[in-house]
C-alpha cells in the first residue's frame, strides 16, 4: 500500500523545517495558511498567511538560539486533513524544554490551509516563551 501524498508533503515539510529551509515549505503551506498557536505567551495567536507563519517560525528559532527541534513521531493524512504527533524540544537561555505536541492540518488542493496546535504541557510552552 502506498503512502498518501499528503503524508509525503508533511514528511518533506518537516525535513525542510529542520534544515531551516522555509522557502521549501511553500510546497506544504498555502499562501493564505492560518496557524493557530495556543497559549498565553508572545508567540500565541493566529498567524495569517505564509509570511506571518514563516516570521513566527523565525521568532521561534531566534528566541531559542537555534536550539528548537520539531521531530515528527507519527503522521496521518487523507485528502482533507493531516495530524502529526511530534516532540518539540530546545532551550531558551538556561531553560531547556521538551513536550509532545499535535498539529492538525486542513488541506485544500494539496496544501495546508489551516493548522491547529495542541501541546501536552501548555504551561511549559508559556514559561519558555513568556
Amino acid at each position: 500500500m502506498s503512502e498518501h501524498p499528503n503524508i509525503a508533503r508533511l514528511r518533506d515539510g518537516y525535513a525542510a523545517f529542520a534544515k531551516g529551509d522555509l522557502a521549501a515549505l511553500d510546497d506544504l503551506f498555502g499562501e493564505d495558511v492560518r496557524w493557530h498557536e495556543p497559549g498565553h505567551h508572545q508567540l500565541s495567536g493566529i498567524h495569517e498567511g505564509r509570511t506571518a507563519v514563516y516570521d513566527h517560525f523565525r521568532r521561534v528559532f531566534e528566541l531559542t538560539g537555534g536550539t528548537f527541534r520539531a521531530e515528527p513521531q507519527v503522521l496521518f493524512a487523507d485528502d482533507d486533513h493531516g495530524m502529526v504527533l511530534m516532540r518539540l524540544s530546545g532551550s531558551r537561555g538556561d531553560r531547556p524544554f521538551e513536550v509532545l505536541s499535535t498539529q492538525v492540518l486542513r488541506f485544500s488542493d494539496g496544501q495546508a490551509t489551516e493548522v491547529w496546535i495542541a501541546h501536552t504541557d501548555p504551561d511549559v510552552m508559556d514559561e519558555t516563551f513568556a
